[in-house]
């Protein structure tokens, strides 16, 4: 998924893949927004069922989403972190994601940060090898997020949220619960034992079964490897929510994240993130090469995408 591509190196980046992939679902922790639920009751008959029911289908349908297969989109990608703010054109190959840098700090590139970026991507082009080993943590994220999210419906006890407030900013109606570890499931692995301190809440599409929204809220420190492979602090906040674009296609409009982690035993940091994503197109099945050609011969935006927008609003 894009969201891979901001993921750091070294050892956070192995923690990283550890959240990322329990934030495709977003079965990790929230942030507020500054719309918040409107209160309407959800119909009667819908909350007849299990609310773990819900679950399984969320989960059922989330993995289409991080693999996508033979659907690939064209959109841009904001990102505000400690590296700055950043805005990107993003395309999905048949062999995995690219993408240019367009903006910077809410203003254009310079001539040579655009002549940088065009050579990086040129390199690109000439190492096929270079480039399999740069999208193979995307391959193996993936299969992690796919493995941790089957666990889901498991590893959580899932209940009906009283009143089910529902999202304004999303037409459809929503099916809201409320997930906490349930005390009786056991981590097979270490990357799992992620989940046993999370707790938070999901709004679930009712037409489609497609997880819109997830939040939530890390309510305990989790260690994983008893602690030698890395110690998550309690308080930490992420949020996911996700879109329907062409067909029956989703990917993630918005993510946010606030996590501590200390590493190896030896050095904590703090993840600050906020990604959005928007503008999708579909494209055609493509190498690698030829999307990163289609990005650098498309001009960059002669007016600065952030600072427009911000000059739009009243």
């Amino acid at each position: 998924m894009a969201r891979e591509a901001f993921r750091t190196k070294g050892p956070r980046r192995g923690i990283g893949a550890v959240l990322g992939a329990i934030s495709t679902l977003a079965f990790v922790l929230s942030c507020s927004l500054a719309a918040q639920p409107r209160s309407t009751t959800t119909s009667p008959s819908l909350l007849a069922v299990p609310p773990r029911t819900w679950a399984v289908d969320a989960v059922n349908n989330e993995i289409p989403v991080i693999e996508h297969p033979g659907q690939y989109l064209r959109y841009r990608m904001h990102v505000i972190d400690a590296k700055g703010d950043q805005l990107r054109d993003v395309i999905e190959s048949r062999d995995g994601t690219v993408a240019r840098l367009i903006e910077r700090d809410g203003r254009a590139l310079t001539e040579d940060e655009d002549k940088w970026e065009q050579q990086r991507l040129n390199e690109m082009i000439a190492a096929p090898e270079k480039y399999k080993r740069h999208v193979g943590g995307d391959v193996s994220g993936k299969k992690r997020a796919v493995e941790l999210i089957r666990m889901l419906p498991d590893a959580m006890v899932f209940e009906y949220v009283p009143g089910q407030p529902q999202l304004p900013e999303f037409p459809g109606e929503q099916v809201v619960l409320d997930y906490k570890p349930n005390p009786a499931w056991h981590p097979p692995s270490t990357t799992s034992e992620a989940l046993t301190g999370l707790q938070g809440r999901v709004w679930i599409d009712v037409h489609t079964r497609h997880m819109v929204r997830m939040e939530g809220d890390i309510f305990q420190a989790v260690n994983l490897g008893w602690g030698m492979l890395a110690h998550i602090y309690p308080g930490g906040k992420v949020m996911l929510e996700q879109t329907p674009v062409e067909g029956s296609r989703w990917i993630f409009s918005r993510f946010n994240e606030q996590i501590t982690v200390r590493a190896l035993m030896l050095k904590t940091f703090r993840e600050d993130s906020h990604v959005t994503t928007e503008t999708y197109t579909t494209v055609q099945s493509m190498p690698y090469q030829e999307a990163i050609k289609t990005l650098l011969a498309s001009p960059l935006p002669k007016i600065p995408t952030v600072a427009l927008r911000q000059s739009q609003q009243p």
